[in-house]
Parts: structure tokens; C-alpha cells; sequence
């Protein structure tokens, strides 16, 4: 393999890491989840909740559609609380 072709792969290489960063920065607006919104999730990326004391918290969840793109919803829901169940 001549320097030439190995000069080309690493440029190649460098381009190719470069569009997957500039690709996977791309974040949208969360959209807030309301009755009767359409879900389309193909894999769940990342959940978190806000607040630490049981009950009703807020809720984000970061997640793939069928289509590969990234997405965000803010929703509510019921706390992981330690003491559940008694």
C-alpha cells in the first residue's frame, strides 16, 4: 500500500467521524406528552426523572423513532420510590 492510499483512507476516515459528531449533536425541542399524542419509538435511548420525593414528577425520556431520528418527550409520571408497596 503506497502513502497516497493511506493518506486518503485517514482523510476519508477523519471526514467520516466528523459528519457521525455533527450528526448525533443534532437534538430537537422536547415535545410534551399530552392524551391522544402519537408515539413512534423504536428504541429508548436514555430515562430520567426530576425531583426526589414520591409521587407525580416530571419525566424525560430521549429515544430513536422508526426513522433513526433522535427525540425528546417531557412527560409525568409516578416516582421510583423506594418504600413502594408497603
Amino acid at each position: 500500500m503506497s502513502i497516497n492510499n493511506v493518506i486518503v483512507a485517514g482523510v476519508f476516515a477523519v471526514l467520516n467521524i466528523a459528519a457521525f459528531s455533527a450528526h448525533a449533536d443534532v437534538k430537537s425541542a422536547p415535545q410534551t406528552y399530552t392524551y391522544g399524542t402519537h408515539l413512534d419509538i423504536k428504541k429508548v435511548i436514555s430515562t430520567v426523572e426530576s425531583g426526589g420525593s414520591c409521587g407525580i414528577v416530571n419525566a424525560r425520556m430521549t429515544y430513536l423513532d422508526s426513522s433513526g431520528t433522535q427525540k425528546v418527550l417531557d412527560y409525568s409520571k409516578f416516582a421510583e420510590c423506594a418504600n413502594q408497596g408497603g
